[in-house]
């Protein structure tokens, strides 16, 4: 008889912590259905992927988050399981992130992750195909990049791939007129890029994307924990801090909030209290990168087309465009109307979503 030991505890629980936590979250892949997944939508995105089934809406929402076991690289487990280890792992295993700035920087762990998101859809049903994908990426995506989400995605066992811009499936989303000669615009603030483009003719006719968005902004706060207070903190409790107290603007009430961490004086754990101005100060010079941004898309504008956004206005979509006052920040900063989705989050998703509904109106949005 053999018997299996696992050397180090701390993997052997933190197995035991990811069993427990996929037990707990396995509703999704026990609701079983007799139409198969043949037609999905994939925002791959830095914080969080979401998967859009043709003819069932948005099926998934996780964390782009993987936990590895070191020694031998195996996964342990993605999505919502994996994020709560952020920052608390013990030695021997590392919760990491796979994408980062919009783009595969793990292929391993990324292909990982993609395959286990796709079989959690594709297990759903009764009957199984290969589906065919819709990849949402970045506008100022390099060939090299576009190469590493072709090939995860081929190896998660994928038929056909087709890739669509942010921006563009973000436009689509929230009902803009993509294809007609109206120019529109839109910015799109997720985790890792900030995209801006005007659209018409279901063609992006100008755009920048930069590298900025809610890992810069959390990054930022840790930045200001450290050289305000003496104080580290994890990303976990950066993103907490962001969320709650977070601003672009001067708030009617400010608010406050405890924070606990790591005291790099005394090395000892310590709460301290602090407010949202001290929050929006520290996060002034990622927003102010994004408002450079919109300024040189606009810049670039042709003229007939600045006159439509100068009458239609701008969209804003994206998770981190959930900043308060960021739509004000923009409205004073360019002097145009701004507009917010009622669901930022997925509106890259559903807009790719509208695509597979009508490839016949959208299709030339598409490349592979």
């Amino acid at each position: 008889m053999t018997v299996a030991i696992d050397i180090n505890p701390a993997v052997a629980s933190a197995k035991a912590f990811l069993s427990d936590a996929r037990a707990r979250n396995g509703g999704l892949a026990k609701r079983k259905t007799w139409r198969p997944a043949s037609e999905l939508a994939v925002d791959l995105g830095t914080a969080n992927t979401l998967v859009f089934v043709k003819g069932e809406g948005v099926v998934l929402n996780e964390p782009s988050v993987a936990a590895i076991e070191q020694a031998t690289g195996n996964i342990l487990g993605i999505g919502l399981e994996a994020k709560r280890m952020l920052g608390r792992t013990p030695e021997g295993v590392l919760a990491v992130r796979p994408m980062k700035d919009g783009v595969i920087a793990d292929f391993h762990v990324a292909e990982k992750m993609l395959r286990h998101f796709l079989r959690m859809v594709i297990d759903r049903t009764i009957l199984r195909v290969k589906p065919t994908v819709v990849v949402c990426v970045p506008s100022g995506i390099t060939e090299v990049e576009r190469r590493a989400v072709r090939d995860s995605a081929q190896s998660a066992g994928v038929k056909r791939l087709f890739m669509v811009a942010e921006p563009m499936a973000a436009a689509i989303g929230v009902g803009l007129p993509v294809e007609t000669p109206v120019g529109s615009m839109v910015i799109d603030i997720g985790g890792g890029t900030t995209n801006i483009a005007v659209i018409a003719l279901s063609g992006i006719v100008c755009d920048a994307s930069i590298r900025t968005g809610g890992d810069e902004l959390d990054q930022a706060i840790v930045q200001f924990m450290r050289k305000t207070y003496s104080l580290l903190i994890g990303e976990p409790t950066a993103e907490r801090i962001k969320i709650t107290l977070g601003s672009a603007v001067p708030l009617e009430r400010e608010g406050e909030m405890d924070v606990k961490g790591r005291d790099l004086v005394s090395g000892l754990p310590k709460t301290i209290r602090i407010d949202s101005r001290g929050v929006r100060d520290a996060i002034q010079e990622p927003v102010s990168h994004i408002i450079n941004a919109v300024r040189r898309a606009l810049e670039m504008t042709p003229p007939e087309l600045a006159s439509d956004v100068l009458e239609h206005g701008i969209m804003l979509t994206g998770g981190s465009s959930q900043i308060r006052g960021l739509d004000q920040r923009l409205m004073t900063e360019t002097g145009l109307p701004v507009r917010m989705d009622e669901d930022p989050l997925t509106s890259v998703v559903r807009g790719t979503g509208k695509i597979l509904d009508d490839f016949a109106r959208y299709g030339t949005v598409l490349t592979t």
